[in-house]
């Protein structure tokens, strides 16, 4: 078990990091700018069950793997930058119908997409690797235990965090519903950003 002590220095500094804009904040901003508050908690619910993933793989030693091969950390990203670029032209090609139709992405879909572009960003569990085995301690117990509890910490977080962006978001893309087209440039525009930002990562 992770130490009360250990834990309670743990969540501040796993609140300012969840506090910290990245790609995850930004996705959900897109989210809710799109398609509402539905869509942005659960595209939110989706990139922290993604961040779970990665926190598990970092635990039992995968993510060691990826930091020593460089052509599987090329691989799941420019995978990444793809899907991420397949997301924006949707998002331009959907501008029209769905400023007729008054609909964004589906709460399902928002939360399969939430979850994909998490598991697709290698940068998310080096960071786990780099951040998490900081706090852990061998001798109080199984380690991918105390990795799955402090990645139980930064996703709580995250969850929250993300998805208050996407609702408060959702205000500002009720008020523009109007100009459906204009949001959906936007929203392909975010998608790009992301892409952009995936595809310059270094391995650090």
């Amino acid at each position: 078990m992770v130490d009360p002590l250990t834990l309670a220095a743990f969540i501040p500094v796993a609140l300012a990091l969840n506090l910290t804009p990245g790609a995850d904040m930004m996705f959900c901003l897109g989210q809710g700018l799109r398609s509402g508050p539905r869509a942005a908690i659960a595209a939110s619910a989706g990139i922290t069950l993604g961040g779970m993933v990665q926190v598990a793989l970092a635990g039992l030693g995968l993510g060691a793997l990826v930091a020593a091969l460089p052509w599987a950390f090329d691989v799941i990203r420019w995978v990444g930058v793809a899907y991420l670029l397949y997301l924006a032209v949707q998002a331009w090609r959907s501008s029209r119908a769905a400023a007729r139709e008054g609909q964004g992405m589906s709460v399902t879909r928002a939360f399969g997409t939430g979850f994909v572009v998490n598991l697709t960003n290698p940068k998310v569990i080096l960071f786990v690797l780099a951040f998490v085995p900081q706090f852990v301690v061998p001798e109080a117990g199984s380690v991918l235990v105390q990795f799955l509890i402090f990645g139980a910490v930064l996703g709580v977080g995250g969850f929250v965090i993300n998805g208050a962006v996407g609702v408060f978001a959702s205000g500002i893309g009720r008020r523009m519903a109007r100009g459906g087209r204009a949001l959906g440039w936007i929203t392909s525009g975010i998608f790009v950003a992301l892409a952009a930002r995936l595809a310059v990562l270094e391995r650090t």
